[in-house]
């Protein structure tokens, strides 16, 4: 009697740690609700909103106007609702408005957006709880040089710019790291931007001796430098930043046009599942969906661990892995995400796949 008594106790006791562990979770969704963003805005909630009914966390939706001047009661609007985290963050200003008080109640941040390399050192210097889920400024270069060192070493380089500040400044990143490898270029210049025509500029890479160009440029500059290169028979090959991934006109990119970029997480197969769902109840899983969705499955599994082990849920982000419906996602030290999305990809049949899949 005695042992069925104990064992009763000890089953009940498992199946109430078990549905703790499986409770949800409060998280404040803060994100623009009207003006030009509240599309990408819509786009956080929607996914946000998707993951946490699963199991029944509860979102509350803050308002982010993205106006500095409106910021300041922003982080008391999160604290004031009871959340236990906060996600979305689509502008650089509300995180900064926020995060003091944030720190102060222990609610962690997960932003989908804010890359500013500057707010990331801040936040480490206060132990402000913040996360993010896009990389950081300086990653792009870091992948950038890291598929110039590992396919392009022994070729002919040349780097191009368009003179903006971001155009010049990745483009000096890049020249600067490959240079501490051993690897000089063969030609540099900056074009000017906007033209309707690059010949004279694809001449000079031919007269250069240049086979392989990395483009600090954006997508209609890269598209015509590259239609003038196929058009003098150059046989170029090009490489660009994130910015390629834009509207494909006036001037359609030309096949094999590469770009270090973060992928389109949709057409990925660990993705398949929910993609469907999300179509089936009408969501287009694009922009920000995916990611605020991998934002709640990454507290909620989070909130399992917090409750498992009495940690504060702003160290489990910390600590944890999480499989999300982007990928394996981790934090470093610096609660910068890793390993970095960043992937190199290649123009083919109208979108960017990466290598493995353009034939598919």
């Amino acid at each position: 009697m005695m042992r069925r008594l104990i064992a009763n106790l000890a089953l009940v006791t498992l199946l109430s740690t078990s549905a703790a562990s499986a409770a949800g979770l409060k998280i404040a969704v803060v994100a623009p609700e009207s003006g030009p963003f509240a599309l990408l805005g819509k786009q956080i909630l929607d996914g946000a909103t998707f993951k946490a009914k699963e199991r029944g966390s509860e979102i509350v939706t803050v308002a982010e106007t993205c106006e500095a001047a409106d910021n300041d009661a922003l982080g008391k609007a999160i604290v004031d609702s009871g959340a236990e985290a906060a996600i979305g963050f689509l502008c650089k200003e509300s995180l900064e408005a926020s995060l003091t008080a944030l720190a102060a109640a222990n609610i962690p941040a997960i932003t989908v957006s804010v890359r500013s390399d500057i707010l990331m050192e801040d936040a480490l210097k206060n132990n402000w709880p913040l996360f993010r889920l896009v990389p950081n400024a300086a990653a792009e270069a870091k992948k950038i040089t890291e598929v110039i060192l590992s396919g392009w070493k022994d070729k002919p380089l040349a780097l191009i710019d368009d003179g903006t500040i971001h155009g010049r400044e990745l483009v000096e990143a890049v020249k600067t790291a490959i240079g501490e490898a051993g690897l000089t270029p063969v030609f540099t210049d900056t074009f000017r931007p906007s033209q309707e025509q690059q010949v004279s500029l694809v001449r000079r890479l031919i007269k250069s001796g240049a086979t392989h160009v990395f483009v600090g440029g954006d997508r209609s500059d890269m598209a015509v430098i590259a239609r003038d290169a196929k058009a003098e028979n150059s046989g170029l090959t090009f490489l660009g930043s994130e910015v390629l991934n834009a509207a494909d006109q006036p001037v359609p990119l030309q096949e094999g046009v590469m770009a270090v970029a973060l992928p389109d997480y949709a057409r990925d197969p660990i993705a398949a599942k929910i993609v469907t769902e999300f179509s089936e109840a009408g969501i287009v899983a694009e922009g920000y969906v995916l990611p605020s969705f991998s934002a709640v499955t990454i507290l909620e599994a989070a909130k399992d661990t917090s409750s498992a082990q009495n940690l504060p849920l702003r160290d489990a982000v910390a600590g944890g892995q999480f499989e999300t419906a982007i990928g394996t996602v981790r934090f470093g030290p610096d609660h910068e995400l890793t390993p970095s999305p960043y992937r190199l990809l290649v123009w083919r049949n109208h979108r960017f796949v990466e290598p493995a899949q353009q034939n598919q």
